[in-house]
């Protein structure tokens, strides 16, 4: 039978990898369902798809993923109180992003929208700002807390913490292409791509950290028999 610490680990690689999995399902999941859903009027047609965001008004898959993923985040348990905070605070601002939806231009800027109804441009507003934090917070996740190692490093981790390293400055690089794209006025579907791509580094973070891939894993001593 495995000992208690065998079988917690084994727990936290579950969430890990149910963490990152989620994370990379969701902008898929959204773009398939928003796309079967019936978009009224020329401007949801043509821009029901610019953002994940967007889908929140055609689609529950937003909702339905996105809230099992912040449940994660919360109720994860770190390596030390620092862990815990900014896993927390991510989870805390991605429920913020369901809660309070982004405007879209088929809807009057006045209307109620979300948990507390406020005017869509109001929400809006909200809304953007949990996004921005949630992403720097899982950035900021991937780049000091998933590199932390003991005293000596085998070469697998230091694999690992170049591919923890890349995902989370993968994220703020991709955060700043965001902000340009909207300064510069780029095409609407670009908040797709950077969202897609945002995600996608994230979940993957994640699953390296869940030991999902053997390639990236230190080899483990062999389990005793019958454990």
């Amino acid at each position: 039978m495995a000992s208690r610490s065998s079988k917690e680990e084994k727990m936290y690689l579950r969430i890990r990898n149910l963490c990152g999995l989620l994370g990379i399902i969701l902008p898929w999941l959204a773009l398939f369902s928003a796309g079967i859903a019936e978009h009224v009027g020329p401007a949801a047609q043509k821009e029901w798809w610019w953002s994940i965001s967007a889908t929140y008004y055609q689609s529950p898959a937003l909702v339905g993923v996105l809230v099992p993923a912040c449940i994660v985040l919360i109720s994860y348990i770190g390596y030390d109180w620092t862990d815990n905070l900014i896993t927390s605070l991510a989870g805390i601002f991605g429920l913020g992003i369901v809660l309070f939806p982004c405007s879209v231009s088929w809807m009057d800027p006045e209307t109620p929208v979300g948990f507390f109804q406020l005017p869509m441009k109001t929400s809006n507003v909200i809304h953007t700002v949990c996004a921005a934090l949630f992403f720097l917070a899982i950035a900021f996740n991937s780049l000091f807390q998933f590199t932390k190692h003991g005293e000596t490093m085998t070469e697998k981790k230091k694999l690992r913490n170049k591919i923890y390293r890349f995902c989370g400055y993968g994220m703020l690089a991709l955060m700043a292409v965001f902000v340009a794209a909207r300064l510069l006025k780029a095409p609407g579907w670009t908040v797709m791509v950077v969202e897609i791509l945002l995600l996608h580094l994230f979940g993957f973070a994640w699953l390296v950290k869940g030991e999902a891939f053997p390639m990236f894993n230190d080899e483990k001593p062999a389990m005793e028999a019958g454990a």
